[in-house]
């Protein structure tokens, strides 16, 4: 038993993060579809959710009122998840500008103040962002310009991750790996998941809006409800900076897991092969296993570490596993880049763990969010 179970927890593994994407390029080769893209205004609404940002939100309505669009085509909406530092005066003192203020009667979370938003805008898009996040002049005018092809439901903009000197970090990396999945993923079909931080959508996908589950997985499933895909846009950028507070950002990671789960299992469905074809595939493969993949990592290393007197290939991978985990714990403190790389992969999937215990024993954990600082 335990050598089939070695053998079969490493597979599965090498599959989430490696199988899979080579079967996502090779797909993407014959059965590529492209975005019809398209030079076209319509009316947009730009909503950027906000809770206690009163150190970034001054730039972020500057970097919003430097944006390259027809005036007449944007609304730009503030949704305050009931700040409670000057983050709503600053943007009221905006007002004039056409920067308007949609505060959130409770604080319930980042998506019960985008739904308060979207009730309030008038656009035929709806454009998010986060207050962290800095887009090019350019960055409405080139995320529309996917809405002319009628397929496409919404789009995500590719993250650029960044250190105070503009240097790469390993969860820099990491980004940069799922932003070629989701580039791949668009040329199969779509995308199974949108960055939170700056995406778009058609306003009738918009609806209904969940609160209790995370916008940027949510949105693609109502899109592909429609009959309509998600797509990553390479020349739609969001670029936000490396994280100040570590501890808050590994809570963050929770909550999107916890959050994520809950979608997944509220609408097992979309696992389907028979109704839903390759999405179902891409769901299972990029959010499922990827989730499972903590348990397998665990059941190698027991299960390899009991088999060392099986022969010198079993003590090779026990090896490789120690000195791998090893770099991960080092990370912090030796100056080689690319140990950083381990130590992210590690962190990430104990925030799974902790998530999947969240779910299971205590609810998913709360809805409200605080964050990062950056």
């Amino acid at each position: 038993m335990l050598t089939p179970l070695f053998w079969f927890s490493a597979a599965f593994v090498f599959y989430a993060y490696v199988g899979y994407p080579l079967a996502l390029l090779g797909f993407s080769r014959v059965l590529r579809r492209v975005v019809r893209k398209g030079d076209i205004t319509p009316r947009v609404s730009l909503i950027i959710t906000a809770h206690n940002e009163e150190r970034v939100i001054e730039a972020k309505i500057q970097n919003t009122l430097a944006l390259v669009y027809p005036k007449t085509h944007l609304e730009m909406i503030v949704a305050s998840d009931c700040s409670s530092d000057r983050t709503d005066d600053i943007v009221r003192s905006h007002a004039a500008a056409g920067v308007r203020l949609v505060r959130a009667p409770q604080r319930l979370g980042k998506e019960n103040a985008q739904r308060h938003a979207i009730e309030a805008a008038t656009g035929e898009i709806c454009v998010f962002s986060d207050a962290g996040t800095s887009l090019a002049p350019d960055g409405i005018a080139k995320i529309v310009r996917n809405f002319n092809d009628p397929t496409v439901g919404c789009v995500s903009s590719v993250d650029r991750f960044m250190t105070a000197d503009g240097k790469m970090t390993g969860e820099g990396a990491y980004v940069q790996y799922e932003m070629r999945l989701r580039e791949w993923e668009s040329r199969v079909g779509s995308l199974v998941g949108l960055s939170g931080s700056f995406f778009a959508a058609r306003r009738g996908i918009c609806h209904p809006w969940a609160v209790d589950l995370p916008s940027d997985f949510h949105t693609v499933l109502n899109a592909i409800r429609h009959g309509l895909r998600g797509v990553s846009d390479p020349e739609s950028i969001g670029y936000y900076r490396d994280v100040a507070d570590a501890g808050r950002e590994f809570n963050r990671k929770v909550r999107t897991v916890s959050r994520g789960l809950s979608v997944l299992i509220r609408h097992p469905g979309f696992l389907n092969p028979f109704q839903y074809g390759l999405f179902a595939w891409q769901i299972f493969s990029h959010k499922l296993c990827r989730w499972l993949v903590p348990f397998f990592l665990i059941a190698a290393l027991i299960s390899n570490g009991l088999l060392l007197s099986c022969g010198t290939a079993f003590r090779l991978f026990f090896l490789i596993q120690c000195l791998f985990y090893a770099a991960a714990g080092a990370a912090r403190v030796i100056p080689f880049r690319l140990a950083r790389i381990p130590y992210y992969f590690v962190v990430a999937n104990l925030a799974i763990l902790v998530a999947w215990y969240r779910y299971l024993f205590l609810g998913g954990g709360p809805t409200t969010w605080a964050p990062s600082r950056r």
